[in-house]
């Protein structure tokens, strides 16, 4: 049978939207809590110092988050400690955080001249049923529409000036540094009005390990940014009009050797062909277009839709994980499209940002 994430609410001060986002979620933030301190093999009190660490980080970079962390923590009935743990995720042990592929489509690639920007989520298997989507409506600050789990306040999605970003692990490049973890700092960047507001906050604040970040806005700005504990990188389009990652370097000088072999193997394939897909449709990509790139089997099961297979486990990602969840973001359009697992086997379903419930035509 066909599955579909939940959906929930919340609006008013950054306490209230923890509060009602932790009283919607509680069940999914309780069992990510539990799987959380589970898989990092370590105790309640453990997760908790570990976490903690990190409190005058968020403290000094982004005081609101620490308000609203304290409302999930009221809502949902558990520790402050806890709350703020699954802001961490996987950086409380210093470990990856799945593979991905994603994508971003400029206005001349697009049959309506709008920008497409979008991923699939390749995560363990277990993450699935504690994810969900969510609208914030924060005060004084724009309405945001994501896809998340387990209680974590900035993950995958779209803001009301059209900033939309999605993410993929990387194999190896520079060490692990104490800094701000990457969650809040997804956050943030939905709080921005354009790109260019983006790579200025990248800039200014450092995080502890890295990542790849595909960016997009409603002025039609696409940009990939591989973001690691030593500073952004950028890589533009240029003159191709789309871009595409996974979980290799491959702009300046982490893109190198050591790095590969540090790196998912059907990571390249998997870049190669979304650059194909892409290119054979360029011009009159469609978002039914996407859907079909996303549901995409070439190189299977670890295709650009990936699925449980028999061969080896790497660390970024086991065997067992699978695509739990394909996006599509229409940043013009205030859209965010979401499916529940693999999206061969389940549909997209839309959501639109209230702020935009007359999309141009």
């Amino acid at each position: 049978m066909p599955m579909e994430y939940p959906y929930f609410e919340a609006a008013g001060t950054a306490r209230e939207l923890g509060r009602q986002h932790g009283e919607q979620a509680a069940d999914r933030i309780h069992g990510y809590v539990d799987y959380l301190a589970a898989s990092l093999k370590v105790s309640r009190e453990a997760l908790h110092q570990r976490a903690l660490r990190f409190l005058p980080l968020f403290e000094r970079t982004c005081p609101a988050q620490v308000e609203e962390i304290h409302g999930l923590a009221e809502g949902a009935r558990l520790p402050f400690a806890d709350a703020l743990a699954v802001q961490l995720r996987g950086e409380l042990g210093q470990v990856a955080d799945g593979g991905c592929t994603t994508f971003a489509i400029g206005p001349r690639g697009t049959a309506s001249g709008e920008p497409l920007v979008g991923q699939t989520s390749d995560n363990p298997a277990e993450l699935l049923p504690f994810g969900y989507v969510l609208r914030l409506e924060p005060q004084g600050r724009p309405e945001i529409l994501m896809w998340t789990f387990g209680g974590m306040i900035g993950y995958h999605g779209i803001n009301a000036h059209g900033v939309s970003h999605f993410a993929n692990s990387l194999g190896g490049g520079p060490p692990w540094k104490f800094a701000l973890s990457h969650y809040p700092l997804k956050r943030m960047i939905l709080e921005c009005r354009k790109v260019s507001e983006v790579v200025e906050l990248m800039h200014r604040v450092p995080v502890c390990s890295n990542g790849n970040y595909m960016l997009g806005d409603a002025e039609g700005t696409i940009l990939d940014v591989e973001l690691s504990s030593d500073g952004p990188r950028l890589l533009e389009e240029d003159g191709a009009g789309f871009l595409a990652h996974s979980n290799h370097y491959v702009c300046g000088e982490h893109a190198c050797a050591e790095n590969f072999q540090q790196s998912l193997p059907d990571s390249f394939p998997r870049l190669a062909r979304m650059h194909q897909l892409i290119r054979e449709k360029f011009g009159s990509i469609t978002v039914e277009d996407v859907r079909r790139f996303l549901s995409d089997h070439e190189g299977a099961p670890v295709g650009i839709c990936r699925h449980p297979h028999e061969g080896i486990s790497p660390a970024i990602l086991p065997n067992t994980g699978h695509t739990v969840a394909a996006l599509i973001a229409e940043p013009v359009r205030g859209k965010l499209h979401v499916s529940c697992g693999n999206p061969c086997e389940n549909p997209f379903v839309e959501y639109t940002l209230r702020s935009q419930s007359n999309p141009p035509t």
